[in-house]
């Protein structure tokens, strides 16, 4: 049995660029979620989120680490894996001869690979049937980019980042001892909501499951709001 540990990390930004966070979350060999991290970038891009958010949880890991990181962000993966030789050949100047964004964040994510035997493997993002370890990242990096407030296992929270869309079926869950009418109303949501296409959101924005989305996220919509298509049967304002 492998011990590489499996971790995730994702960056959030309301706004790209607008009010930004960060987030990793490492598991044991069996893909079981151990512990996380999360903190606020004040404003910026969702790129600087995904990059710092790499950085945060490779200095978290011991020199010699095996780890496999999961993200969504392609373009953080290709920066790291893909673009960083040529770049470097270039003068750190990109194709089209301009200076290299975000240089100082890829030039220490680089020297901690030399480090750390890291394989990266990308997942979908925003996906009810997607990677569990990218969906707390994603739902940590963007709760730290709303509150603007560092949180995580070695800050005292005990308990993992929920994904928005398994709060909401949480909460319908709870809530399920209502009426027959009430049973059959939900019901007929989540049929509607699984039947609705998604689109690309313009504009960041709230979604009635109570937390936020942002310009570019996969939203629905939700009775005469708008928010995560996994939510469905949680509009009703």
């Amino acid at each position: 049995m492998s011990d590489r540990i499996i971790a995730a990390c994702d960056g959030a930004a309301k706004g790209n660029p607008g009010p930004a966070g960060w987030a990793w979350v490492v598991a044991d060999a069996q893909g079981r979620p151990e512990r996380w991290e999360a903190g606020p970038l004040g404003r910026a891009t969702n790129n600087v989120g995904e990059l710092t958010a790499l950085q945060r949880l490779l200095e978290t890991l011991a020199p010699g680490t095996a780890v496999e990181v999961r993200m969504d962000s392609q373009y953080a993966m290709k920066a790291v894996t893909q673009w960083l030789p040529a770049w470097k050949r270039n003068g750190w100047k990109t194709a089209a001869g301009k200076p290299v964004a975000n240089r100082e964040l890829v030039e220490r994510i680089d020297a901690l690979l030399a480090e750390r035997d890291v394989e990266f493997r990308y997942v979908p993002a925003h996906r009810e049937d997607g990677d569990h370890l990218n969906a707390i990242a994603d739902q940590a990096a963007s709760d730290a980019a709303v509150t603007q407030q560092a949180a995580g296992t070695a800050l005292g929270s005990a308990e993992m980042p929920v994904p928005a869309p398994a709060r909401a079926s949480a909460s319908r869950a709870k809530s399920g001892a209502g009426s027959a009418a009430t049973g059959a109303a939900t019901a007929t949501a989540k049929k509607s909501a699984r039947g609705r296409a998604s689109i690309k959101a313009k504009f960041p924005g709230s979604c009635p499951c109570g937390t936020s989305y942002a310009a570019g996220d996969m939203i629905a919509k939700l009775g005469n709001r708008w928010g995560h298509p996994g939510c469905g049967g949680a509009a009703q304002a």
